[in-house]
C-alpha cells in the first residue's frame, strides 16, 4: 500500500480580501492542496514566504507597495524553494513577460475553472511552466517590452498630465532630455500622442 501523499502548501498573496478567501476556500477542498498562508500584498508575501516556506506562491500582480512581479522575484531569492504561479485579472502580454523574467512558474487569469487552477499548482509544484495559451500566444506576438527604463519612469509621470518641465525637475534632467525620451516612447508604442502612448503601455504591461 503506497503512503499518503504529502499536502502541497500554499500561500496566497491577493489585495482583494474577497478574492484571497475565495481562492483559499477552493483550493483547501483539494485534499493534497492546504492554504497555509494569506497576504494583502507583496511586503507581507515575502515576510510570510520567509516563514513559512511554502511549496507554491499563488501570487496577484497589481498590489500596494511591492507588486507582484518585484515580490515574486524576491521570493524566488529568498525562499527558493517556493515556486510563483501568477493568478490575476490582467491578462497583459507584457505582465505575462515580466513575470517569467522574475521567476514566476506559471501566469493564469482569475476566471481559470478552480480544476484547471489546482491542475496548475499541482504542475508547478512538480516542475513544470503554466501559462494561459491565449495570453503566451500574444506575447509571442508583442514582443518584449521596447521601452527603456528611462522611458517608463517619464511615461508614468506624464500618465498624470505633467508638462515636461515639471517631469524634468522630478527626475533631474533637462526638459529636453525629457522631451527626447517621450518622442522616443510614442515612437516605440506606434502613438501618436503621449496620453495615446500611456495607454498603449498600459494596455499590454510595459508600464
Amino acid at each position: 500500500m503506497s503512503a499518503e501523499r504529502e499536502s502541497i502548501r500554499l500561500l496566497i498573496a491577493d489585495d482583494q480580501a474577497l478574492v484571497r478567501g475565495a481562492l483559499g476556500a477552493l483550493l483547501d477542498l483539494e485534499p493534497d492542496l492546504t492554504v497555509s498562508g494569506l497576504a494583502s500584498d507583496g511586503a507581507e508575501a515575502l515576510r510570510l514566504a520567509e516563514e513559512l516556506r511554502p511549496d507554491v506562491c499563488l501570487m496577484d500582480i497589481q498590489m500596494p507597495d511591492v507588486d507582484g512581479v518585484e515580490a515574486t522575484r524576491r521570493i524566488r531569492e529568498r525562499s527558493p524553494g517556493t515556486r510563483v504561479l501568477i493568478v490575476t485579472t490582467f491578462a497583459r502580454p507584457g505582465y505575462l513577460r515580466a513575470a517569467l523574467d522574475a521567476g514566476a512558474s506559471g501566469f493564469l487569469v482569475k476566471d481559470t475553472p478552480a480544476e484547471q487552477l489546482a491542475d496548475a499548482v499541482r504542475r508547478v509544484h512538480s516542475g513544470l511552466r503554466v501559462l494561459d495559451p491565449v495570453l503566451a500566444e500574444e506575447s509571442l506576438f508583442d514582443g518584449a517590452n521596447p521601452l527603456s527604463d528611462r522611458e517608463r519612469q517619464v511615461l508614468r509621470l506624464a500618465a498624470d498630465g505633467r508638462s515636461a518641465a515639471a517631469i524634468a525637475a522630478e527626475v533631474f534632467l533637462s526638459a529636453g532630455t525629457v522631451r527626447n525620451h517621450l518622442s522616443a516612447a510614442i515612437g516605440k508604442t506606434g502613438a501618436d500622442n503621449r496620453a495615446q502612448a500611456v495607454r498603449v503601455a498600459v494596455d499590454k504591461g510595459w508600464l
